[in-house]
């Protein structure tokens, strides 16, 4: 990823943030000697090695996991797409501008590692639902594994991936004047869209001091 030096993320305890908020990730492989991705949801364990490592399934009918290199040389990109919203260059109080596009955006490597184990697959199914049920007022539970449960989890396939590399890049106007960078926030936080006010969250910790 193309990332210049002022929009340049390397805080863990900023990027992990991110990617459990926004964790309906893409998957990228090579299959057959062309690009093959996957959306999909993708869990972290935050302390599980330098970087972390994700947990995930897919279907076992989806050949992309057969892409997986066993012999644990070659990696997989993991994409984690944040906010992102348009930024009018009517906002700015220099000019000429452009228009442009903030966002957020994390980029994941390393190599997967397929769960091969009953148990650890059921392990990781759990935590995956008990991650996503938590805000629900009755949460759902997996229960089993009954003949069902394992008829359901031999048609997918799990896997983690231990982080080796962490890319991230938060463009968020950083490249403008203290004065544009305020107007930006101010207008995004007043569109009242889910993105707009995302990014000017995003934004406001990054205005210099005494803006």
């Amino acid at each position: 990823m193309y990332i210049p030096n002022l929009f340049r993320e390397d805080d863990l305890s900023v990027l992990h943030p991110l990617m459990q908020t926004y964790s309906f990730a893409t998957l990228v492989t090579q299959h057959d000697g062309a690009p093959y991705a996957t959306h999909l949801p993708l869990t972290l364990r935050s302390e599980e090695g330098p970087f972390g490592t994700l947990v995930g399934h897919m279907a076992r009918a989806n050949p992309q996991w057969r892409d997986f290199d066993v012999d644990g040389e070659q990696e997989v990109l993991v994409i984690f797409q944040g906010p992102h919203t348009y930024v009018s260059p009517s906002w700015y109080t220099v000019q000429p501008s452009v228009p442009t596009w903030n966002y957020a955006a994390v980029h994941a490597y390393g190599v997967p590692r397929l769960i091969e184990d009953e148990a650890a697959l059921y392990e990781a199914l759990q935590w995956l639902v008990q991650t996503y049920e938590a805000s629900q007022e009755q949460p759902w539970t997996l229960n089993g594994p009954d003949d069902f449960l394992r008829n359901m989890m031999r048609a997918i396939v799990g896997f983690t991936i231990p982080i080796t590399r962490l890319e991230g890049k938060y463009k968020m106007s950083q490249n403008r004047s203290p004065e544009d960078r305020e107007r930006v926030v101010q207008r995004l936080a007043s569109q009242g869209e889910p993105f707009d006010s995302a990014v000017a969250a995003l934004m406001q910790p990054r205005l210099p001091r005494g803006v």
